[in-house]
């Protein structure tokens, strides 16, 4: 019999997430977020997926064909848009927001996603390029206790915006990603005025390969910044 282990959250880079949900004590799913194309600098790895999500269109978050699937047909069940979806107990929420600030004139949409799974709800907010979230979409959104938001300006928000739609959110827990790494061609901000806006210092031993979370390892009181290690 497998051990019941906790939720396992890995950024692969860019807004790449992989998460390991626990269905029971035998069985797992595998979501993978917006995989890239390695034409960005950075070398996506072989893996795999039961569930895959595409927030856009874009090189450097929809290669699809770089993320096979775990069970027969050998392909993992795509969602790339906004919606409503059940699959193996996880509930998937896609929301409709903009690649800019001019109501997608200038780069197009972008879907947010919310993931319910293991009693934690986690959003990935995809390319936002909204200075501010609606009152629409926050309220489809919901409590969040995982965020998973863009910090390195120029083609999403800067840091002080993603400051500022973190406190529309309110979640426990928040996750810098598109972002400045090295090898990465695309031209974005580095993550220290994010995280100097954020009043937080990086210590050594800090950065997380993997986060591994329960619903009761959320923070009581407050908010903890994590930055993780692709």
């Amino acid at each position: 019999m497998l051990k019941f282990k906790n939720m396992r959250i890995i950024w692969l880079g860019q807004a790449c997430f992989q998460i390991i949900v626990n269905l029971n004590k035998k069985e797992k799913a595998i979501i993978v977020i917006d995989p890239f194309s390695s034409e960005i600098g950075l070398k996506f790895p072989r893996i795999k997926a039961d569930i895959l999500l595409v927030t856009h269109n874009h090189a450097d978050h929809s290669n699809i064909k770089g993320v096979s699937g775990l069970h027969p047909p050998a392909t993992p069940f795509i969602i790339s848009g906004p919606g409503e979806y059940e699959i193996k107990d996880i509930f998937i929420k896609g929301v409709s927001a903009f690649h800019d600030n001019s109501e997608g004139k200038e780069r197009g949409k972008t879907t947010i996603y919310k993931i319910e799974a293991e009693d934690l709800k986690i959003c990935h907010l995809g390319d936002l390029g909204q200075k501010e979230l609606t009152d629409l979409q926050i309220e489809k959104l919901g409590t969040i206790d995982v965020l998973m938001i863009p910090v390195g300006g120029i083609y999403t928000i800067s840091a002080k915006e993603a400051a500022k739609i973190i406190s529309q959110i309110e979640p426990k827990i928040v996750i810098p990603m598109h972002y400045k790494i090295p090898k990465l061609k695309v031209k974005l901000e580095s993550l220290d005025d994010f995280l100097k806006i954020m009043g937080q210092k990086l210590e050594k031993g800090e950065i997380l390969n993997t986060l591994s979370l329960k619903e009761r390892d959320l923070p009581k009181e407050g908010m903890r910044v994590v930055v993780m290690k692709p």
